[in-house]
Order: structure tokens, then C-alpha cells, then sequence
């Protein structure tokens, strides 16, 4: 995960550095601001995952994750048509359904939605995207959104369209998941202690095998991203070892993806980029290995 933190002559860097790396894939938030560092620098995602596009050539490159609270599915179908042609078919639509306050809410003056709202409003967001990116025209008029003949011509350079992997905690959204999602992602629940958010990441990876089950979908045709923070109390990049116990703890969860945070120089998700650099020289090959 790469925050759209730093002008673009200085992240450049580190999006060719995740592929060089040997990382399988990169993200960004996509927010108009994220808690106290919207007095910035803040970049938008989509522009910035372009730009990514550009300067990379295989990683594949998402947003982690994309929401109804700013984003029109007419509108975004063309910026994820877009995306995926310019990657050459590499970018991953990570969605949610959207906080229930705060700065993407604030700064459009809404009122926040209830959690049930939030996620009547994410289905028909799903339902709208999906039908769009497939190449139907759709003219649609539902509770949270109207459309009139949107298109996403000329589709996607991934068939059958860009992938949606689905942020989902509750039941109801987990069905979302289980219905457009190629990949589900969690954070698991913040927790004060590590052993105490790992109980959390289980249950939750629990829960999503009976809503699989439930929906007859089978477990191997939907792959399982964990996000290592910040509900973890502890920074997954803290040391080597730290992460390399993490990554193998979430395989044991049964989870095929995880996600860590690059390293920044203060604040939020501080660190070392050592740590990375030992993270890619050591710590993925010996696991490849095993």
C-alpha cells in the first residue's frame, strides 16, 4: 500500500521499487483526504495509479479501496476502463462500501449513512459497475442512483471485465463479496493486543466460508486478501521477522494475498525502507522456497 502522500517526482520511486521488489501487486487509498493528513501533500488515486501504469510494466496496480461516497458509477466505469487499458489489463478494483463519517463524507457536506444505507447504497454500486464494465447499456433509476444509457465502450482489456476484489465485514456485504468478487479483503477488527486481532482475522475468515457456503460458491475460485494494518496494533513492517511470521500466519488463516504498508518517514505507518528492502531480499525468497 502506497499512500498518494508525496508529488509525484518523488513516489515515482517507490512504485517502481514495489515491482522491482518483486511485490505481486501495489495499492492506493482512494480518498479526497484520509484523517490528519489532508492538509496534505494528497493526490487523487486514479490519476496516481495512471501514472503508476506508466512507470511500471508487470505489478499489477489497485485501488484499496474504492467507495460510493464520492465515486458515480457511471463516471468511475470510465476511469476503470481507462486504467485497465493503460496497465495493459493489470489493475484490480479494490471497493468498499464506504466509511460511515469522515473527511470524503465532510468535505461533500453529506449527511452520513446508516450502516444499513451504506450498504443498500455499495449494492447498487456493484450492480451498476459490474453491469457497465461488461458492456451492457444501462439505464437504471434506484434509490442512491440514476443513470440514462451509461456505456463503458470499448469494455475492458480483462475479460470479463477489470476484477473487483470486495472489502466486506458483515454478512450482508460479505454476500457482495461472494457474488462480484474475484478477491475479498479484510483488516480484521482493531485490537490493543496482536494475539487478540489475529482472533479477529480467523473469525472473520470463518464467517466468509459460510457465506461461500451458503451461496454455493466454492472457496478455491475467490482469493482472500488480509491487510496487515492499522487495525494490527503493531506495524506488520515493525522488522524482517515480525512480517515474515505475519505472512505466514495469514497463509495458515487461509488467506493467498497480504498487504503491508510502505514505510513512511513519520507518522502514520512509519518506518524503515531497511525493513522492506530485507522483506524483498530475504524474507520472499526464503518463503517462495518453503
Amino acid at each position: 500500500m502506497i499512500l498518494a502522500d508525496e508529488r509525484w517526482r518523488t513516489a515515482a520511486r517507490r512504485w517502481r521499487l514495489a515491482e522491482e521488489h518483486g511485490f505481486a501487486h501495489a495499492w492506493t487509498y482512494d480518498h479526497i483526504g484520509w484523517r490528519d493528513l489532508i492538509d496534505g501533500p494528497w493526490f487523487d488515486a486514479v490519476p496516481t495509479l495512471t501514472a503508476a501504469a506508466v512507470a511500471t510494466s508487470r505489478i499489477r496496480l489497485g485501488t484499496m479501496v474504492a467507495s460510493p461516497n464520492f465515486r458515480h458509477p457511471a463516471h468511475f466505469a470510465r476511469e476503470v476502463t481507462a486504467l485497465d487499458d493503460i496497465s495493459g489489463g493489470r489493475f484490480v478494483l479494490g471497493v468498499g462500501a464506504g466509511g460511515v463519517a469522515g473527511y470524503d463524507t465532510q468535505v461533500l457536506g453529506q449527511e452520513p449513512l446508516s450502516p444499513r444505507a451504506r450498504v443498500d447504497r455499495f449494492a447498487e454500486f456493484l450492480t451498476l459497475l459490474d453491469r457497465i464494465l461488461r458492456g451492457e447499456q444501462v439505464t437504471w433509476s434506484g434509490e442512491h442512483y440514476a443513470v440514462a444509457d451509461a456505456r463503458g465502450t470499448p469494455g475492458c482489456v480483462q475479460a470479463p471485465r477489470t476484477p473487483f476484489v470486495v472489502a466486506a465485514t458483515g454478512p450482508r456485504s460479505m454476500r457482495l463479496a461472494a457474488r462480484f468478487g474475484s478477491g475479498w479483503v479484510t483488516t480484521g477488527t482493531r485490537s490493543d493486543d496482536v494475539d487478540g486481532w489475529w482472533r479477529s482475522v480467523i473469525d472473520a475468515a470463518c464467517r466468509f466460508d459460510d457465506v461461500l457456503d451458503a451461496a454455493g460458491r466454492a472457496p478455491e475460485t475467490i482469493d482472500r486478501y488480509l491487510v496487515l494494518d492499522p487495525a494490527c496494533p503493531v506495524y506488520s513492517l515493525s522488522s524482517a521477522e515480525f512480517f515474515a511470521d505475519a505472512l505466514g500466519r495469514a497463509a495458515e488463516c487461509g488467506f493467498t494475498d497480504a498487504i503491508t504498508y510502505w514505510p513512511r518517514a513519520e507518522g502514520w505507518f512509519a518506518g524503515d525502507e531497511a525493513v522492506l528492502d530485507a522483506v524483498a531480499t530475504d524474507v520472499l525468497p526464503r518463503l517462495a522456497a518453503t
